[in-house]
């Protein structure tokens, strides 16, 4: 058996994970990260659109500052954030993007002369200063005030990728793949590490660590339709939850990307409509700025998602074999636009479809993107319920986010929070002694190597894990998509606890040894489907609409009752989450009100909690 020791362990090598082990491999301390798959490889580099900072620089961004774009993201997050933390956030992100230019990343940048730009399909110009020239740019997002997301082209998540990476060569920070963690190393108050399996021997190996990192990306591969690779399978969330002791914040809160291509369900970004792309349905016709005067196209995305699924219930969805969509059409945009500034939207349109999308309109529907859910942290990242514990990125519920996150947020959330939290880490190193037991790692190591001998040898079943993750799959598209209702959850809960009963029946086909992806996906599956009963039972649970989480039996957004985050445990032994609840914020810069766009019903906060928890600023 393998032992690694080292001052920090990173669990997922994607930018959030790279970017606290710079931060604290540059004040000193040993950082090992782990991933499934080589870093670059990383679903982080298949983020297209861009990062938010209040850089102030383009044209259409001018006068903008942190203070906007905080009041962007409370807005988004439909009053779900913690303000604490997108205020943290906002003010760091023009510091970041500097920061990653200094690296190497090859922003974009403002040229000085006239251009053009479109908005609901129409052309306007635009005068850029001479005296900006040179300076990083910007493109417009969904829910946002002003230009605000840097990029570079369409590739922006690859190319700031790529530059982390080089900068975790540069320090020395050891980076392993094909590692796996299938188990944290805990006494029950404080976590020294993971069981990890090598993915191409299938031995455990033993990662021993001062503090532990958990940012491993979201789960979207629980539902059927998503733009989530492989690897966002939820395994981060998974070890975290099977102590007992750490909870998941918010998971009813998962957001729907309204621009996934039929069938593939491959994202196209929100660039698209940033840079002036249109939705279109079965009569070729615009439609948003029916639904959304002032917004349009660039409505927060569950805005745009509900009215699509709207638009589509109204009989206006265009037919196929494999169900209804609506088209995106970007063809005024033009060949030099396509061709650079959304070159792999062309290259996915033309590998994957088919199509040309200067001349032909792109298949789009609503699709599973992005868990505002994960790891429940303080603001300085550490994890509740387990001292040693962390978690960065979307693994995270940090939670600046709340119940939406804006188009560009997320990316910028990587290397700010990264860089935030990876501080917070290295102050927690600098006074954290910690005895490793080899009590509690031969316990932890026993337990995973008994749970794999089990699966192999079938000694509670032979039900296919293939089978089973269908099954969860489909009950949450059924229930838990964009639209819910009592009816549709009960449904839900109601399959998936007969799913979490095969779950614990898997066996494999397969013998088990070296590289076998179905041994991977049977040690995932219990956990997966705990994730999915959260999902639902917070969601019953949750009656209001806020963001993401549309009840249509609950139409309102309830600031009186469920101005709250929740936090689903799951105890050992147990057949359902357990609720516990929250303030969503514990002050208000911004106290709750109206987002500006998709107008609905809102039964206000008590008046005098409001007033006692809004702060002023000077």
């Amino acid at each position: 058996m393998q032992t690694y020791y080292s001052d920090l362990l990173v669990i997922g090598a994607g930018l959030s994970g790279e970017r606290v082990a710079v931060e604290a491999a540059g004040r000193g301390f040993s950082a090992t990260c782990l991933s499934i798959v080589p870093a670059r490889r990383s679903h982080s580099s298949a983020a297209q659109g861009g990062m938010q900072a209040a850089l102030g620089n383009s044209a259409m961004g001018e006068g903008d500052n942190p203070d906007v774009h905080f009041a962007d993201t409370v807005k988004g997050s439909d009053w779900g954030a913690d303000q604490e933390v997108a205020r943290l956030f906002a003010d760091a992100a023009p510091i970041e993007m500097r920061r990653l230019a200094g690296w190497g990343v090859p922003w974009n940048r403002v040229v000085a002369g006239k251009s053009f730009y479109f908005k609901g399909g129409e052309k306007f110009e635009k005068e850029e200063k001479a005296e900006k020239e040179g300076l990083i740019t910007a493109r417009a997002f969904g829910g946002t005030a002003k230009w605000r997301t840097c990029y570079t082209s369409d590739g922006t998540g690859h190319a700031v990728m790529c530059t982390m990476d080089n900068r975790c060569a540069q320090l020395g920070i050891q980076v392993l793949d094909r590692k796996e963690a299938i188990a944290l190393i805990h006494d029950g108050s404080t976590c020294t590490g993971a069981i990890v399996r090598c993915m191409r021997t299938g031995a455990l190996e033993v990662f021993q660590a001062r503090a532990t990192v958990i940012a491993t990306g979201g789960f979207g591969r629980i539902y059927k339709a998503t733009t989530n690779a492989v690897i966002c399978d939820g395994g981060g969330h998974i070890i975290a939850m099977d102590t007992g002791l750490v909870p998941i914040g918010n998971p009813e809160a998962i957001q729907f990307h309204p621009t996934g291509i039929v069938p593939t369900d491959i994202l196209v970004t929100e660039g698209c409509r940033g840079d002036g792309g249109t939705l279109l349905d079965v009569n070729e016709e615009r439609f948003m700025h029916v639904y959304e005067p002032e917004k349009a196209e660039l409505a927060s995305r569950d805005v745009v998602a509900r009215r699509m699924t709207e638009h589509m219930r109204a009989g206006k969805g265009v037919p196929s074999a494999y169900g209804e969509h609506l088209w995106l059409d970007i063809r005024h945009l033009g060949d030099k636009h396509i061709s650079t500034k959304l070159r792999e939207v062309d290259e996915i349109c033309k590998y994957f479809l088919g199509v040309d999308a200067r001349k032909q309109l792109i298949p789009v529907r609503p699709t599973q993107h992005y868990t505002m859910s994960g790891v429940r942290t303080n603001k300085d990242g550490a994890a509740y319920g387990l001292k040693g514990l962390f978690s960065v990125g979307e693994a995270s519920c940090w939670d600046m986010h709340g119940f939406n996150r804006l188009g560009g947020n997320s990316l910028a959330e990587t290397v700010v929070a990264g860089g935030i939290v990876g501080e917070k880490v290295a102050d927690f190193l600098e006074g954290h002694e910690v005895s490793f037991s080899t009590a509690h790692m031969k316990d932890a190591l026993g337990k995973a190597q008994s749970r794999i001998n089990d699966i192999i040898n079938c000694a509670a079943g032979r039900e296919n894990v293939y089978a089973v993750r269908e099954e969860l799959q489909l009950a949450l598209m059924d229930g838990c998509f964009v639209f819910r209702n009592e009816a549709g959850l009960n449904a839900c809960i109601q399959t998936l606890q007969g799913t979490l009963e095969r779950a614990r029946r898997v066996g494999l086909s397969s013998n088990g040894k070296g590289v076998c992806p179905e041994l991977s996906a049977a040690l995932r599956i219990e956990g997966q489907v705990k994730l999915g009963l959260m999902i639902a039972k917070a969601a019953l649970e949750r009656k209001e609409s806020r963001g993401s989480h549309n009840r249509e039996d609950y139409p309102a957004r309830d600031d009186k009752n469920w101005l709250t985050r929740t936090l689903a445990y799951w105890r050992p032994d147990a057949d359902m989450p357990e609720l516990q609840y929250e303030d969503a914020s514990p002050v208000f810069e911004l106290p709750p009100g109206e987002r500006g766009y998709g107008a609905g019903k809102i039964i206000p906060a008590d008046p005098e909690m409001v007033a006692a928890r809004t702060i002023k600023k000077d």
